[in-house]
């Protein structure tokens, strides 16, 4: 299985994405790191060309609520409607619903274990 972890948006703070890259990593995943400061068009055009079956997005900056739901959007509209995204950081409680709702199949809140994030892609890839 292919994972694509990007950091959308203007965010300069990857320590939470390499830290779950080498997790996932660890449990036996490829895993793509796109870097930082990456557009919703890059983070769709490299998750296409990689073929990857699931992409992880992490962000602090606040701007969760545009470029997240732009990725799935983006997604979508290139035919890789079946790759599921993911996304963790600092996202306030009350917008996961929204996000849920355009595409969304997760959010990992601050403090969340990587063996859990592990945990629930070996449970939603396998039942893909």
């Amino acid at each position: 299985m292919r994972i694509l972890i990007a950091k959308p948006g203007l965010d300069g703070h990857d320590r939470g994405a390499k830290v779950v890259a080498r997790a996932l990593r660890d449990a036996g995943y490829e895993v793509i790191y796109t870097g930082l400061r990456q557009t919703p068009e890059q983070i769709a055009a490299a998750a296409v060309q990689e073929d990857v079956d699931a992409v992880g997005l992490s962000i602090l900056s606040g701007a969760h609520n545009s470029l997240l739901p732009e990725v799935t959007r983006l997604l979508n509209e290139q035919g890789a409607d079946d790759v599921l995204v993911f996304a963790g950081g600092i996202i306030p409680e009350q917008d996961v619903v929204h996000l849920k709702q355009v595409g969304i199949d997760e959010i990992f809140l601050p403090g969340t274990s990587t063996k859990d994030i592990v945990r629930y892609l070996q449970d939603r890839l396998q039942a893909a």
